[in-house]
């Protein structure tokens, strides 16, 4: 297997990394059975406003057969969602209506069309402290080959350069590898919101 190269993002990036997204969305695992009727359905939200609002705070991991991960920040993130909120989220919602029926029998797809409507921002406490956020995805590959720990460090590196105090990050519940990882990684703990299918633990680390 080629090595894999680490390289800031840049403009024409953005298929190649809601690939991604799609093929890691099924807490961590291949999502693109479930998201066939859109398979951009989640890039749109954890992805294009990250490759659009921080390319600076945006890496791509690629190798022979194209982009096959990503890490991702937000340098302030209470800016950041205001800046989703009234530039990027708009163009979803008139371009994605708002599911109708019984939200029990909403598709994959169906589901993420209502986070476009009703978005989580919560950035958990003591903010001050965890203020930058931090996104990361490999596709199978490209993972356990150290390019996750690398590409964190080096996203963690550029927030500390520009005064950071320190960052979060949120997990499904249901992506049980991922919390050795971002363990590893020197995170910890911070909040809890739901539970099974539907839960996300929030961690965070001080710089």
């Amino acid at each position: 297997m080629k090595n894999c190269t680490i390289r800031p993002a840049r403009p024409g990036d953005q298929p190649g990394a809601y690939h991604v997204c799609l093929k890691t969305g099924n807490f961590g695992q291949d999502g693109e059975p479930f998201y066939r009727d859109d398979p951009d359905a989640l890039g749109r939200i954890f992805v294009g406003p990250y490759l659009a609002y921080e390319p600076e705070l945006s890496l791509i991991l690629e190798d022979e057969h194209g982009i096959c991960g990503y890490a991702l920040g937000a340098f302030d993130s209470k800016a950041f969602f205001a800046r989703y909120e009234k530039e990027w989220r708009p163009k979803l919602c008139a371009e994605f209506p708002m599911p109708t029926g019984d939200p029990e029998k909403w598709s994959r797809s169906q589901m993420v069309h209502s986070w476009y409507h009703s978005p989580d921002y919560t950035m958990p406490e003591p903010y001050a402290e965890y203020p930058s956020h931090l996104h990361i995805d490999l596709l199978e590959r490209a993972q356990g080959r150290g390019y996750g720990r690398r590409m964190m460090e080096m996203v963690m590196d550029k927030l500390r350069q520009r005064g950071a105090p320190g960052a979060h990050l949120g997990v499904s519940m249901m992506n049980t590898p991922a919390f050795g990882f971002y363990h590893k990684l020197g995170f910890k703990e911070l909040l809890r919101v739901g539970e099974g299918k539907d839960g996300c633990v929030y961690l965070g680390k001080k710089f």
